[in-house]
């Protein structure tokens, strides 16, 4: 090629280059616009009935993006699989989490063939191969963190950790003992977490996950965290509650709250940094499984968890 030639094409090449380079004044631009995320409900009707298929809970139009997400770094999603029925999940995600809702079968991947029933909780690394199947009508809660390797522009290359199964009488009888030790604290829950994340004490390293049981008529004070929260209800009574708000009152109740109510099998959004208190006015006891991003916020040592006294 002519040098002449050469010269014009690395021009051409420059000129682009300083074409992207903008500024933008401080005050006006250190804290952008940023699309609002609010209290969203993902209710059980979406996955009690319907051919064997993936339910997203997606947001990319609201939060302005091109891939899919429930949250900055999250995509939540229900998965309703049929008797006899399979279905791949492919998502390219450091790390997966799914809840039994109900049924009952098995996942095929390339680390081996892992059993679960109704109430199990099991968690896949980077797993592009796995094959869920049903021995009977099922419904699945999926979290995973793709939307945040899809903001990075990156894939997994590494797997952080193994599969993890939490059975449901592990789950339960681990909540029980604890329920003796921290009667009448802000919180009765267990924390899911993993050996290979000994600083974050987090279910995987971007995911953490509370198994948390709101006893009949009581209310757990209003708290906040920087974390965004996708809140499954895993069982409750009439009457049982999140309220959720920006503000306190003087008195340590939210001001102007939103009210989320605790369905059995849905699902719903608490905003970053939003006081959030939970409410069970029914005769029966209720348990949530909150899933966040505080994997991350924890590392970088932003969590701000803050509560009323």
């Amino acid at each position: 090629m002519q040098p002449q030639k050469v010269e014009q094409i690395q021009q051409a090449a420059q000129q682009k280059w300083e074409r992207h380079a903008e500024v933008k004044e401080y005050m006006s631009a250190v804290n952008p616009p940023m699309p609002k995320i609010d209290v969203t409900h993902y209710p059980s009707a979406l996955h009690e009935e319907g051919a064997t298929r993936i339910i997203a809970f997606d947001q990319s139009a609201k939060l302005q993006t091109t891939y899919p997400l429930t949250t900055p770094n999250l995509l939540a999603n229900f998965l309703k699989i049929g008797a006899g029925d399979t279905l791949k999940t492919d998502a390219v995600a450091s790390s997966n989490l799914f809840y039994v809702i109900r049924g009952k079968g098995r996942t095929q991947m390339s680390h081996g063939t892992l059993e679960w029933k109704q109430g199990d909780l099991f968690t896949l690394p980077s797993v592009p191969d796995a094959l869920h199947s049903a021995d009977e009508d099922t419904a699945i809660y999926w979290v995973h963190d793709a939307p945040v390797l899809s903001y990075l522009g990156v894939r997994p290359n590494k797997a952080r950790f193994e599969p993890v199964l939490y059975t449901k009488e592990r789950l339960n009888a681990e909540l029980e003992q604890v329920r003796q030790v921290a009667a009448g604290k802000n919180r009765t829950g267990i924390l899911l977490s993993n050996p290979n994340f000994p600083l974050t004490l987090t279910l995987t390293h971007t995911l953490w996950a509370l198994y948390n049981v709101l006893p009949a008529g009581v209310v757990q004070k209003p708290h906040r965290h920087n974390s965004i929260a996708l809140d499954f209800v895993v069982s409750a009574g009439p009457n049982t509650y999140t309220a959720i708000g920006k503000e306190l009152n003087e008195d340590g109740t939210i001001k102007d709250p939103i009210k989320a109510m605790w369905t059995p099998g849905s699902a719903f959004v608490t905003p970053p940094g939003w006081w959030h208190s939970h409410h069970n006015e029914s005769g029966e006891d209720a348990i949530v499984l909150p899933i966040q991003d505080a994997g991350l916020i924890m590392n970088m040592q932003l969590l701000d968890f803050q509560h009323v006294k």
